[in-house]
């Protein structure tokens, strides 16, 4: 469970509000640790099944060797241009690997859900396509930020 949010939360999303968000939007910014703690930050598309975001990450990526090595990371997903528009939220936590890697379609119960989602979202197929280079990373956040500013009184 992620921890509370205790900034902002004026402008904070609901989870119903939350869940539409991400939901909706295609693409997040994942930030993992270099060798020498260095930060390194990747776009990526992503699924949100309510609980847990779900990432479909190249094994043979820069991204995927540092979270095999440290597996803390940071993802945040945010929508809008002028200043009232921003929404977003940025979550963290552990990435945990689930499945095959590279996966190739074995049968995984866990994972029937997230590719169903992802399939359809990014692909517009009923099933997911298997290329053999990529694995599937869970982040369940622990900890978990949002913001709508279109929430603001705008003058």
């Amino acid at each position: 469970m992620a921890t509370a949010q205790r900034r902002g939360r004026r402008v904070m999303m609901t989870r119903a509000e939350l869940d539409a968000f991400l939901a909706e939007q295609r693409t997040c910014r994942v930030a993992t640790l270099g060798p020498q703690g260095h930060p390194h930050v990747t776009p990526l598309w992503f699924v949100w099944d309510g609980h847990a975001l779900w990432l479909y990450s190249l094994v043979r990526s820069r991204r995927w060797a540092e979270l095999r090595r440290d597996a803390r990371m940071a993802v945040v997903v945010d929508d809008g241009e002028a200043y009232g528009e921003l929404r977003g939220a940025e979550l963290s936590g552990t990435a945990e690997f689930v499945g095959e890697a590279p996966r190739t379609g074995l049968p995984c119960p866990e994972l029937d859900a997230p590719e169903a989602l992802f399939a359809a979202k990014h692909f517009d197929l009923p099933a997911m396509p298997h290329d053999g280079r990529h694995a599937w990373l869970r982040l369940v956040p622990k900890s978990l930020a949002s913001w709508d500013f279109r929430k603001l009184p705008h003058d």
